[in-house]
């Protein structure tokens, strides 16, 4: 059985092992793979690994012998779902591998909005404590989390996770979520979409895309949020109309956004948010600790076994 994994560098750059797939086939490794050779690479394979190389109608199409696809992420929106069933090819994706990480990326977007201790750290290497008149100094105001409140946007697990993190700072949690829970409950306080726009001194979206949420920070939601709000966002770009985020925070009506997804990935030169004030980005690594790359290494091997054992898990095209 012939294996291909078309995208490997970003879940494995070499600190994991590819052992548990090579047990299971002769098994081929790209570390990435541009669209127009993706039919070449996958060849006569019978499993397909991808992360974010594009599986297309065309593709399917042309190499028939594929059987599976795993996807390495949670998102499967870079394959044909509905070609591959037609073919019978199952597909499947990792559902859960990065909670903590996410929801600690959150936070550590927000402590540093909060303190901005990259810059103080690099002012220090620069020499302008040794030379400073007093004792101390800081750059930008210091804020002090206890007691503010955070309005989180999609309460499921990251989100939980999150509000746990934020309760333990001793912030208030609220949430807005279209199914509550008892376990939300323990965590948050849900309001409506408009309440929690009106009371929250930090959003932080961690809510699915979908043309509900999709630009669900626009100038019209911006306007009901208090003055001087802090926007953080790792769970998708297009939940942000980018344009606007970065009017308010050059108006100061957001006073801070920090931000790892970007509407389109890598980042374009021309995307309002790299020149906008006090807006921290980073390149879409919440998910990437070494820990949270081996759980989704170790639950993508388990999706393969189970499919070849006949009892195929977390197929997202049934």
């Amino acid at each position: 059985m012939k294996i291909v994994i078309l995208d490997g560098y970003t879940e494995n750059p070499g600190d994991l092992s590819w052992e548990g797939f090579e047990e299971l086939g002769e098994l081929t490794v790209y570390n990435r793979t541009p669209i127009e050779k993706t039919i070449e690479r996958i060849g006569d394979a019978d499993i397909v690994l991808v992360n974010k190389a594009p599986i297309s109608r065309e593709t399917l199409e042309a190499c028939k012998n594929v059987k599976y696809i795993g996807v390495l992420a949670t998102g499967y929106n870079i394959v044909d779902i509905e070609a591959a069933k037609e073919r019978g090819i199952s597909v499947s994706n990792i559902p859960t591998y990065g909670t903590d990480a996410v929801g600690q990326f959150a936070i550590a977007l927000l402590l540093e909005i909060c303190h901005h201790i990259g810059h103080h750290a690099q002012a220090v290497k620069e020499g302008r404590w040794e030379h400073n008149e007093d004792w101390c100094f800081w750059d930008y105001p210091l804020i002090e989390l206890s007691g503010k409140t955070i309005g989180i946007i999609g309460l499921g697990r990251i989100g939980k996770t999150t509000g746990k993190i934020a309760k333990a700072l001793g912030m208030k949690v609220i949430a807005f979520d279209d199914y509550p829970t008892d376990e939300g409950r323990e965590i948050a306080e849900y309001v409506d979409l408009d309440n929690l726009f009106k009371r929250s001194d930090v959003i932080c979206l961690h809510c699915p895309l979908f043309p509900s949420t999709q630009g669900i920070i626009n100038n019209d939601s911006i306007a009901k949020m208090k003055d001087g709000v802090i926007i953080i966002n790792n769970s998708r770009g297009q939940l942000i109309v980018e344009q606007d985020l970065a009017d308010a925070l050059n108006s100061g009506k957001v006073y801070a956004a920090g931000v790892d997804v970007v509407s389109t990935e890598p980042i374009k030169p021309d995307n309002p948010l790299l020149s906008a004030k006090n807006c921290i980005i980073t390149p879409h690594i919440s998910w990437a600790p070494k820990e949270s790359r081996q759980r989704l290494m170790d639950i993508a091997v388990d999706n393969l076994k189970a499919f070849l054992s006949g009892t195929p898990i977390n197929i997202v095209n049934k």
